[in-house]
């Protein structure tokens, strides 16, 4: 299994617009964050998880020119906004996109996206074809999936299970029997907003704690914000199975 980090930052990215930080300054390419999206590739199939306003963006820097399905975390714009720009992936390949969400985010992109579910439809709007998923284990183009379901402050969310990979993202509170379903994992990708606690996020303490008690042989952090630190700064104080992970970077699982 191949992991590719297309974006690793919060819904704003990093840098900042307007912001003067030390972060937001940075030269190191690794500061510079997109917001939140990862490829997996497994059994010849290519299954993203959520796509955000960068989507195209990232889909051009990966050099991903088609996709087996996509799963969405939750309805929020920094992890759905770039849906529209599936069209490309219509028109190259003569198909609609697969996505997999909750009825409830279903709801939510029917309205966002309007257009794509008109009965008149406008010529080359996306083609979405949605299939319902919930804390049910499902399957992906032959990829059995397990659900993880999680909080982002009071709003459910999905995180998955994809053989020994698991991601989640979004999220201030795992409850206990969701936890262990991340148990014996190879790669934990987990996010770890700042430093100081957050209302819907988990903190880097908060992450590192969850992590030293799932013990998997490698974490990676996401969903990073200018407020977290230098990645520079960052690399060098964390436990030595955990890494900062950062846009592009790719793993094997």
């Amino acid at each position: 299994m191949k992991i590719t980090f297309l974006g690793t930052g919060t819904s704003q990215g990093t840098p900042m617009i307007g912001c003067n930080c030390k972060v937001c300054k940075s030269t190191d390419k690794r500061d510079k964050r997109l917001r939140s999206s990862v490829l997996v590739e497994t059994d010849n199939k290519k299954i993203l998880i959520d796509a955000g306003p960068d989507f195209r963006q990232q889909m051009l820097r990966a050099n991903i020119t088609d996709l087996d399905a996509i799963l969405i975390t939750h309805a929020h714009i920094d992890h759905v906004g770039g849906l529209d720009d599936v069209r490309a992936l219509n028109y190259i390949n003569q198909k609609a996109i697969d996505i997999y969400a909750e009825m409830r985010v279903q709801d939510a992109l029917r309205k966002i996206f309007y257009y794509v579910f008109d009965i008149i439809k406008y010529p080359g709007v996306p083609e979405f074809e949605f299939h319902t998923i919930n804390e049910n284990n499902f399957s992906v183009a032959g990829i059995d999936v397990t659900p993880i379901r999680a909080f982002h402050y009071k709003l459910p969310i999905l995180g998955f299970r994809i053989h020994n990979f698991c991601y989640i993202t979004d999220t201030n509170n795992i409850p206990h029997d969701e936890l262990k379903k991340m148990y014996n994992a190879d790669i934990i990708v987990i996010d770890a907003l700042r430093r100081k606690p957050h209302l819907s996020h988990f903190c880097l303490p908060e992450t590192l704690k969850i992590i030293e008690k799932l013990q998997p042989k490698r974490a990676y952090l996401t969903h990073i914000s200018h407020q977290l630190d230098l990645y520079s700064t960052l690399e060098k104080e964390l436990p030595v199975n955990v890494y900062s992970a950062y846009d592009g970077l790719t793993v094997e699982c």
